[in-house]
């Protein structure tokens, strides 16, 4: 779009750096190049400020993400960390021939993964909120921005679809994205409605360009993708998390601790690291209830956000997401997605038809709602005209109720399945 380039981006800053994904061609197939990831961290000894806002252990007896698998497109993986260890699969690397996704060079991918399934370790109380989830690592890009200048390699906008179609038919129950796109990409746009066909739940960060005029970012504003913007510790918006409709919830964004390659931990600001803690619920969400649908799933996500703090609702969505709520939180929900406007776009079959299905569910909804209200009016008549002794016994029902599990119903419920691409080059956050 005008005024940026065809790129792709990791929408997440370390040590001064953002991964991006520069449109070009597909790598050659010759020896990977040395890994320099930047230098592991200390390991964190306090508690994070987002796991004490979701109270990771009031989830660990209700879910854990066990049996879910999560597909993390980004930089790749590293199975060596202590807290990851055994919780990579196999995956696949786009951008070096041969490879299975177990190698970061930037240490994206590794962050974004821990604040998903990082396991209990002695010494640190970080921990990954769905720490039973099985992350499947497809690594496309190692580009980051330093000081304002371009490094490194990525795939281009064919291979990113290619990632994720190939995650979608390899079991991948949620799919985190934690990249942004500042085109449309009929390739990806496709990739994305196959994936969500497949009852994949697509996640994507909303990108790191508000101080740029918030350009659409893909495949956050794709139909069928929750939208994450970040936050602060304090609840206030991150002043570079981009605003738009195709915002749906908001995390922890800012001030973020995450695993760094092969030991210690860091701490993040990004998009890229609330789209995580998002696709974390979906994989407690996908164990607690194993019978809902992906869009099930991304609407009980929407439905039982938190409401943004007071004067603050721009760029947040439906609000913050609250996981215990999410998975716990009774009654049906439904998602409607306010998705942006695609120029031109061709509208992918499975897409037009989920649209449909979802049109005509909400027509059902208006007939039963106009229904109740002829009925209210009828008793209130009747109310009126009949004997004062008839006494109306109707009470408008309360809040949903917030329980768990029924006493003698087991904690988790591994799900009876297995488990969701982008494109050219991408721009770096702020």
């Amino acid at each position: 779009m005008p005024g940026h380039p065809a790129r792709f981006a990791l929408t997440g800053t370390a040590v001064g750096a953002a991964l991006v994904l520069i449109a070009g061609p597909p790598p050659a197939a010759v020896a990977a190049p040395a890994c320099t990831a930047p230098p592991a961290g200390p390991v964190a000894t306090e508690v994070p400020w987002a796991q004490q806002r979701f109270g990771h252990e009031r989830l660990a007896p209700l879910a854990t993400g066990a049996g879910v698998i999560v597909a993390v497109i980004d930089s790749g993986v590293d199975r060596d960390h202590p807290q990851l260890a055994d919780r990579v699969l196999r995956g696949v690397d786009r951008l070096d021939a041969g490879g299975d996704g177990g190698r970061d060079c930037v240490g994206h991918g590794t962050a974004v993964a821990s604040i998903i399934a990082a396991a209990a370790h002695d010494g640190t109380p970080f921990r990954g909120l769905a720490p039973g989830a099985a992350i499947l690592p497809v690594r496309i890009s190692e580009q980051q921005i330093v000081h304002g200048e371009e490094s490194g390699r990525t795939v281009d906008g064919g291979q990113f679809a290619a990632a994720i179609r190939w995650a979608a038919d390899h079991g991948a129950d949620v799919l985190n994205l934690s990249v942004v796109l500042y085109r449309d990409d009929p390739a990806v746009r496709a990739a994305v409605a196959y994936a969500a066909a497949r009852d994949v739940v697509l996640v994507a960060a909303a990108g790191n360009l508000h101080d740029d005029g918030d350009p659409l970012p893909y495949p956050a504003a794709y139909d069928g993708v929750l939208g994450v913007g970040a936050i602060a510790a304090d609840g206030s918006r991150a002043p570079f998390s981009q605003t738009g409709a195709y915002v749906d919830v908001v995390a922890p964004g800012a001030g973020v601790l995450a695993a760094a390659p092969e030991r210690g931990h860091r701490r993040q600001d990004g998009t890229s690291y609330a789209a995580p803690f998002v696709a974390a619920t979906a994989a407690l969400i996908r164990e607690y209830r194993p019978d809902l649908s992906a869009a099930e799933v991304a609407g009980r996500i929407v439905a039982t956000a938190d409401p943004a703090p007071a004067g603050g609702t721009d760029g947040y969505g439906a609000g913050v997401v609250n996981p215990h709520r999410a998975v716990t939180e009774t009654g049906a929900v439904a998602w409607e997605q306010s998705s942006a406007a695609l120029p031109g776009a061709v509208v992918d079959p499975a897409t037009a038809g989920q649209r449909e299905r979802r049109d005509r569910a909400r027509d059902r909804a208006v007939l039963f709602a106009g229904a109740g209200a002829a009925a209210a009016i009828t008793a209130v008549l009747l109310s009126v005209v009949l004997p004062r002794g008839l006494r109306r016994r109707w009470r408008p029902a309360g809040p949903p109720l917030l329980t768990g599990h029924h006493p003698g119903q087991p904690a988790g419920h591994p799900p009876d399945r297995p488990g969701h691409a982008p494109e050219p080059t991408v721009r770096p956050p702020d």
